[in-house]
């Protein structure tokens, strides 16, 4: 399967389960890797028969700085669901979400999640 990548978006958002996170708000970053037929838009050389890597960002910027969630899982799953109702070239997609500075006590990199989804046929 074809893929387009958007690796390293950064953004500002007010999700977690503690207040603080709520009210002060943290970065977000994440990768999304989009599954996809790309053979017509490369024969082509057709914007219209792929998916424009701005509209991608807009779509995860849109989510990410939107309505709060408590969990990264929570946030993937808006994510995905605004990615196959907007773009119905994406087969599936691979999505991961990092927290680099969440408000938990100890040395690490950072903590993040990652999903894995597929279009639904039913």
């Amino acid at each position: 399967m074809d893929k387009i990548i958007v690796k390293g978006m950064s953004f500002y958002g007010y999700h977690g389960v503690f207040s603080e996170e709520n009210k002060l708000g943290q970065r977000f970053l994440a990768d999304i890797e989009l599954y996809c037929d790309l053979r017509a838009a490369g024969e082509n050389d057709d914007l219209q028969q792929t998916v424009n890597y701005a509209a991608i960002f807009e779509t995860v910027q849109k989510v990410i700085e939107g309505e709060p969630v408590k969990l990264l899982e929570a946030l993937a799953e808006r994510i995905a669901a605004n990615i196959f109702s907007k773009f119905e070239i994406v087969d599936g997609l691979s999505l991961r979400i990092i927290k680099p500075d969440p408000p938990i006590p100890g040395h690490y990199e950072h903590v993040a999640i990652e999903i894995e989804r597929m279009r639904s046929t039913s």
